[in-house]
């Protein structure tokens, strides 16, 4: 099983949208979390060294994960989505978005 870890700021619409659409799916375990202080579930060390593949929604969410854990991210695959905090938790528009954008990289670590 491949460890899936999505992230954004507050794990309260992007990430855990994100969590929801691909917990199903064959051969991945999923998470998510948030990198701002008050955020729903905050990402942890243990939540970095647990993954195989972290999605982030930002650059600058990519950028702090490589400043403040740069030494639990040896043979970690991180990929930036560039999804903007524009959508609603389970938004049908952010839904698409995640199955256009993530599968191809799922598929890959499989």
């Amino acid at each position: 099983m491949k460890k899936v870890l999505f992230v954004c700021s507050q794990n309260r619409l992007r990430s855990p949208t994100a969590e929801n659409v691909f917990r199903s799916y064959k051969g991945i375990l999923v998470k998510s979390a948030g990198l701002d202080p008050h955020a729903k579930i905050h990402l942890t060390a243990d939540m970095i060294e647990w993954s195989d593949i972290i999605f982030t929604m930002e650059k600058s969410h990519l950028e702090k994960i490589e400043k403040t854990y740069s030494h639990k991210l040896k043979g970690k695959k991180i990929i930036c989505l560039n999804i903007s905090d524009d959508y609603d938790f389970m938004q049908s528009e952010l839904i698409y978005i995640l199955k256009e954008k993530v599968p191809g990289y799922l598929k890959a670590i499989k």
